[in-house]
């Protein structure tokens, strides 16, 4: 069983979960394979593949004497890219697509047609039919009995939960049963729905084997200690002011929030059904996470190899100013209101140092050292933060992370001072953001000042995007030479 303390360690979490939640809680720890995942697998299987068939196609329709190896490895590298991108933008690497042979060899035949058409700009009119036979021969040969076995192994993979998206239930009625049924019915369903939340006390304690196992508000806590990749509201609409409620209080979560399609307030078509839910809120997808940690590897990585001299500058300073740990770790809020420990450069005395974040720096805090005044001023105490990024705790852009009880310079706890403030937590802390390059960086000695910075990161969140990680980045060296609000 999940150890209480493991939930009272949730700083804005006042709620206690029953055991029952707690068991559900626990068989959810290990999170199954997103599908983004399966995708960048297929799509590493799939390149070498069409390369292979178009170099084949290209050397088997040209006389040895003016067969170019080169040329023919160009065109077939160029040719496998397009392939797997095309495969791509029209979603054909979904697992419903893999899980049916005849879909996924139809789709990879017509996606083929673009890389085969500049193929044949390079042969002449005469060897254009022996080209496209070897491909077809090609398809027949290998694509095929490839795509039996994919579309097996896919089925396969899907019924053991492999790939599957954990799932919670608001609502516990009629809607609820027909969500259960829709879903057990969908072939190659991924959605796993684990639990029930209710605040009907009359409600059953189970619905078609899904047990009931809290009320509305356990939801949130739940979310918090439990690997959910969404949360279905099974409501009918009739009872718009619950569903607005919840959507509400579930705004502080990073999972995604879906209305499902299976209500009697629907008269959905069979086709229309198919898409089974009906998304009102889009979070930190699957997809952005990968794209955004393919984006921080590159950019730490590239950060570290060109400023190392300033980090072992920094350390020697700081070892040489005043006996101490030349780093300083901290506690410090995560993705989803999760605990991660913070590398920064040791910018005080180390007798006086506060890992708890009680007391706000302000501006000439005895307890800061020279050295330490001008790495803070800089922001080049943060950059060991960089090696947080590598480890994956952390992000180069995003909400600056609080220290657990963090508080302002008039000792007022953050999660009091403004509401809905853990919804900063809905995307992993970063070095640097939105609001510190807007000029919100340094001592909160009023309430305004944590508003601003809490709706700088809710328009982050809402708003992110590669280009404005780039933005944010490049912004960044000028906020640090314009603000003046960091001691």
């Amino acid at each position: 069983m999940i150890k209480r303390a493991q939930i009272e360690t949730k700083v804005d979490d006042p709620y206690h979960l029953s055991e029952a939640a707690q068991v559900v809680a626990l068989g959810m720890q290990r999170g199954a394979l997103a599908p983004i995942w399966v995708a960048c697998f297929a799509s590493a299987i799939e390149f070498p593949m069409a390369a292979l068939i178009l170099w084949f196609a290209q050397f088997a329709s040209v006389p040895t004497n003016e067969f170019s190896a080169k040329s023919a490895e160009y065109i077939a590298i160029v040719g496998a890219g397009l392939f797997v991108a095309t495969m791509a933008l029209t979603n054909s690497f979904r697992i419903s697509v893999i899980s049916s042979a005849l879909n996924f060899t139809a789709r990879t035949a017509i996606c083929l047609l673009i890389p085969v058409l500049i193929a044949c700009d390079f042969q002449s009119d005469a060897r254009l039919g022996s080209l496209l036979y070897n491909v077809i021969l090609a398809l027949l040969i290998y694509v095929l009995p490839t795509r039996l076995i994919a579309a097996y192994v896919m089925k396969w993979v899907a019924e053991a939960g492999l790939v599957s998206r954990h799932a919670v239930i608001a609502g516990n009625s009629a809607e609820t049963t027909s969500l259960i049924r829709g879903l057990a019915q969908r072939k190659t369903n991924i959605i796993r729905p684990y639990g029930i939340f209710d605040d009907d006390d009359t409600s059953p304690d189970q619905n078609l084997g899904i047990p009931k196992i809290g009320t509305f508000k356990d939801l949130i806590s739940f979310v918090r200690i439990a690997k959910v990749d969404m949360i279905i509201i099974a409501l009918p609409l009739r009872e718009e002011a619950r569903i607005n409620w919840l959507l509400e209080e579930l705004k502080v979560l990073p999972v995604e929030v879906r209305l499902s399609a299976y209500t009697q307030d629907y008269n959905f078509s069979g086709a229309h059904r198919d898409r089974l839910l009906s998304a009102l809120r889009q979070s930190f997808a699957p997809r952005r996470r990968l794209t955004k940690r393919i984006f921080d590897l590159f950019f730490a990585s590239t950060a570290l190899l060109i400023l190392w001299p300033v980090l072992l500058i920094a350390a020697i300073a700081v070892r040489l100013e005043t006996p101490g740990p030349v780093i300083f770790r901290q506690l410090r809020h995560g993705y989803n209101d999760g605990v991660i420990e913070v590398f920064k450069f040791r910018s005080m005395y180390a007798e006086m140092s506060d890992p708890q974040g009680r007391d706000v720096v302000t501006r000439g805090d005895p307890r800061v050292t020279r050295v330490g005044r001008f790495l803070r001023r800089t922001s080049i105490d943060e950059l060991p933060q960089l090696f947080n990024v590598l480890r994956g705790n952390l992000s180069l852009v995003g909400p600056r992370p609080h220290a657990l009880n963090a508080q302002s310079s008039k000792h007022e706890p953050f999660s009091q001072l403004v509401q809905g403030y853990s919804a900063r937590h809905r995307l992993p802390p970063g070095i640097t953001g939105w609001a510190q390059i807007n000029g919100w960086r340094g001592e909160i000695d009023q309430a305004s000042k944590l508003t601003a910075r809490l709706d700088h990161d809710l328009f982050y969140i809402e708003n992110w995007s590669v280009w404005l990680d780039l933005k944010i980045l490049l912004l960044t060296p000028v906020s640090l030479v314009t603000t003046k609000s960091a001691y």
